[in-house]
């Protein structure tokens, strides 16, 4: 498959490339900072751009088969990046319509899940990441109604732990129990939604 990852510097973002290689994809990353992913020499495709320039996404994603998106702000949030995720959406998606691509996998937060009870999600999201939380939202709404064929993905605490391939899906909820889950994890599960289009026009809760 030809993917093409978003937030391709972050954690999850960098497990997204590493193991779209390690899968034999053709890995493309759109990114501001291109010296970022130096590391990956000529294996990794890169394409340097503004995240939220339309017109420059979607000459990015023509040609690819799917994006896998880890793109999230940097926390603690600057008032500039109040909005941020449900711009970024709305530029995504506008762009993925031009370029004639569908599939997508956006990685959002386990804050959103308001029937999980232990942990009790959404109300420790709702008390120390109010904003984000919103943000997060916004940008859920935005693609489910997009009409693409969308998987959003909501993991709990992140970790840098190594890859397992082993964790808990659900959808619609967050596992019980669902504390934490690692970067490498969480790319694992959506490098194979993407690659065998499950859970497609689902929101689904990953963990250990």
């Amino acid at each position: 498959m030809k993917i093409i990852v978003l937030g391709a510097t972050g954690g999850t973002g960098l497990e997204l490339v590493r193991q779209g290689m390690e899968h034999g994809h053709a890995v493309t990353a759109f990114v501001r900072s291109p010296e970022k992913l130096q590391a990956f020499g000529d294996r990794l495709g890169v394409v340097q751009g503004n995240m939220l320039d339309s017109a420059e996404l979607a000459r990015a994603l023509r040609g690819q088969d799917a994006v896998v998106s880890g793109f999230g702000p940097r926390v603690p949030i600057s008032k500039t990046d109040a909005h941020l995720l449900q711009n970024f959406a709305e530029v995504l998606t506008t762009a993925m319509q031009r370029a004639g691509i569908r599939r997508i996998v956006i990685e959002s937060m386990a804050f959103l899940f308001k029937n999980a009870i232990i942990p009790p999600a959404y109300f420790l999201g709702r008390l120390f990441f109010r904003d984000l939380v919103a943000d997060s939202s916004k940008m859920e709404h935005v693609i489910a109604q997009s009409g693409l064929d969308w998987t959003i993905v909501r993991p709990p605490k992140l970790t840098d732990k190594p890859h397992t391939g082993k964790y808990r899906v659900r959808e619609d909820h967050l596992p019980l129990f669902g504390f934490s889950i690692s970067r490498a994890d969480v790319a694992d599960f959506m490098l194979k939604a993407a690659e065998n289009h499950f859970a497609a026009g689902k929101i689904v809760g990953v963990c250990y």
